[in-house]
């Protein structure tokens, strides 16, 4: 009924993943007000800085290709949160711009090197038949331990002021070590998810080399997933200002549209991707693509000119039709990110796959804030007809038919 995978036996992958996201959600929203606010640093540096480091990282991604090609996703996992550690922990010691930038390398170096390994240590970890359903619990047990730790450091500020961004980021250095242990111990089977990653035209063709088309095909699927990149990346970064500064909305407008989405994804992306999303991903990304259309739409919807729309209907709709986007796509990429071609779950593709997030998230706020300056429809237009212009290319990821095969008749 709430279509969870049978979660018998994989106590320690749960576990790291929700302390990995609850350390996510303590501190990545914090970095910022940590440097302003404890060591008195003008805004503006403390931005160029934390982009400085963010941009240095980006090619950690194909490093973190080539170790898991070597020593496999979980070494690659725990390597990731040990990273992390040293990153949230070495927040203490910088105090100039440029150590700003090298503590958000290490950070950034662990995020990217974590999501790199993760959807394929799933494959390693979780029986093939529950492969999506696994796809869609993580994503949900993410959104659990991000809301949970942004209520603790909230709670935390509230009660000691900022006083306690110290300690918030003293405890995040045992919980990524935590987190590392975690998945240290995951019992994995590579026979097993050598198995998972063919598509069953791909079981047909076992022998077959992979070829140009299959490249083809996983560069498609990393163009087309920018757009929903993009997408998520509107929630932090344009939410916000457009619905205070644009419709005039209170401060905590914004919040409660991010509550909204973070309880539909983490409640609902299990019984969804179970009992209502497509059988065939691609079908599941198009579908999740005709949302995001629709989302944006209804995002833009209260700043056209003379129709006179209500901002709060608008808004609600859009972040429902937003959220159920992410519900149904999320799974789905994510699966196909690892399935689409019989080389998929290698270390260089899932560089390739893990570039488009890391890419997409730095080029977000300059592209978003940009466009909402000069037109406050522009944002919700230009990522509309990106979203379009995915869907219109879902179909190209189809596996072409076996060459040769025996017609039925």
């Amino acid at each position: 009924m709430l279509g969870l995978p049978d979660t018998r036996g994989h106590g320690r992958f749960i576990t790291g993943n929700l302390i990995d996201s609850l350390g996510n959600g303590m501190l990545l929203p914090l970095g910022l007000l940590y440097f302003t606010t404890l060591r008195d640093l003008p805004l503006a540096a403390v931005g160029a800085a934390v982009t400085v480091g963010q941009l240095t990282a980006l090619p950690v991604v194909f490093v973190a290709g080539r170790f898991m090609d070597r020593r496999g996703p979980k070494h690659l996992t725990v390597t990731a949160n040990v990273v992390s550690a040293a990153g949230f922990l070495s927040f203490l010691l910088a105090e100039r711009p440029w150590q700003i930038a090298g503590a958000y390398l290490l950070v950034q170096s662990g995020i990217n090197a974590y999501y790199t390994a993760q959807r394929t240590l799933i494959l390693h970890a979780a029986p093939a038949a529950e492969r999506r359903r696994w796809f869609a619990f993580t994503g949900s047990l993410r959104n659990i331990g991000i809301g949970v730790g942004a209520l603790l450091a909230a709670g935390a500020l509230a009660l000691f002021g900022t006083n306690a961004l110290t300690w918030l980021v003293v405890t995040a250095g045992p919980l990524y070590l935590l987190a590392a242990l975690c998945f240290a111990r995951v019992p994995t089977s590579p026979a097993q998810a050598a198995d998972s990653e063919r598509s069953p035209s791909e079981h047909r063709e076992v022998g077959k080399r992979p070829g140009a088309g299959d490249m083809r095909r996983y560069l498609l699927l990393v163009a087309c997933n920018i757009p929903f990149v993009l997408s998520q990346a509107m929630l932090s970064v344009l939410i916000a200002v457009y619905a205070t500064e644009t419709l005039g909305l209170p401060a905590w407008s914004a919040s409660i549209l991010l509550v909204v989405n973070t309880a539909m994804v983490a409640t609902l992306t299990s019984p969804l991707t179970a009992h209502a999303a497509p059988e065939q991903p691609q079908h599941t990304l198009a579908l999740g693509q005709v949302l995001l259309v629709g989302a944006m739409l209804a995002f833009a919807a209260p700043a056209l000119p003379a129709t006179g729309i209500p901002a709060w209907p608008a808004l609600v709709t859009a972040i429902v039709l937003f959220s159920l986007a992410e519900i149904f796509y999320s799974p789905a990429v994510s699966e196909l990110s690892v399935t689409l071609t019989p080389t998929a779950a290698r270390g260089s593709r899932q560089s390739l796959y893990q570039l488009s997030w890391s890419s997409g998230n730095i080029a977000a706020p300059a592209l978003f804030t940009g466009l909402l300056d000069a037109h406050a429809l522009l944002p919700w237009t230009v990522q509309g007809v990106a979203c379009l212009m995915a869907l219109a290319a879902v179909p190209a990821l189809k596996s072409p038919a076996p060459q040769g095969g025996r017609k039925r008749t």
